[in-house]
């Protein structure tokens, strides 16, 4: 009896024009990586090309259906997931859009003064009495803001753009400043100013949100809408 040729596996890949790595002499374009289907042709040729004498073990065929089901499950779930992130990226676009013309509130220490005020807030990290300075473009100390012992958390407040004097001051920017406690004892907190959504622009790094007196902003770091 005349027992069946069995062909090696570089001629197998070959044949389903695969390659492997460390296979030499084959000429056929490799894919960047085996996908399902490929992974369920190399099945198929093992099941026809094997030693009927030396077949393969139910063990190792389950186990390779086990395989095969596990590829297809991944590259489900990495379908799924795309198609997720993008309606995730659809509907943030749609929300930035919809902030245009509104006020927001984002860190940082820089805004501008308009005729109704200037609001912000200060990150207050423990309690303690709260001060609040504001500057004017050439750093000089134009008003002081005293909000009083406050409890740890988010502290908004507002100023009236008027010095000491009572006099309006010109509108344009100021920068604030903030510390917690008095004396030796003082520390320096975080703080957040407000400003208009001009414009929302979308890049590789995301949303980003371009607030009049404040500049580009990401969309994540907006805080409170106003």
């Amino acid at each position: 009896m005349t027992t069946p040729s069995v062909n090696n596996n570089s001629s197998v890949y070959s044949n389903l024009g695969l390659t492997t790595a460390g296979t030499t002499g084959t000429t056929a374009s490799a894919s960047p990586a085996l996908d399902e289907q490929d992974f369920l042709q190399l099945m198929t040729a093992q099941l026809q090309t094997q030693d009927p004498l030396n077949p393969v073990s139910n063990a190792d065929f389950f186990s390779q259906i086990a395989q095969f089901s596990t590829v297809s499950g991944i590259s489900q779930l990495n379908s799924s997931f795309s198609s997720l992130s993008s309606q995730l990226s659809s509907s943030q676009s749609l929300q930035a859009a919809g902030l245009i013309g509104h006020g927001v509130l984002v860190p940082g220490s820089t805004t501008q003064l308009t005729s109704s005020g200037l609001y912000g807030a200060v990150e207050v990290p423990s309690s303690g009495p709260v001060t609040v300075q504001i500057r004017n473009s050439s750093g000089a100390l134009v008003g002081t803001l005293d909000l009083g012992t406050q409890a740890a958390g988010t502290v908004p407040f507002t100023w009236d753009g008027k010095g000491a004097d009572g006099n309006a001051l010109p509108t344009g920017s100021y920068t604030i400043s903030a510390q917690v406690g008095s004396g030796a004892s003082a520390q320096a907190a975080d703080t957040d100013v407000a400003g208009v959504v001009e414009s929302v622009s979308i890049g590789s790094g995301g949303l980003t949100l371009n607030v009049d007196g404040i500049g580009d902003v990401p969309f994540s770091n907006v805080k409170q809408i106003i």
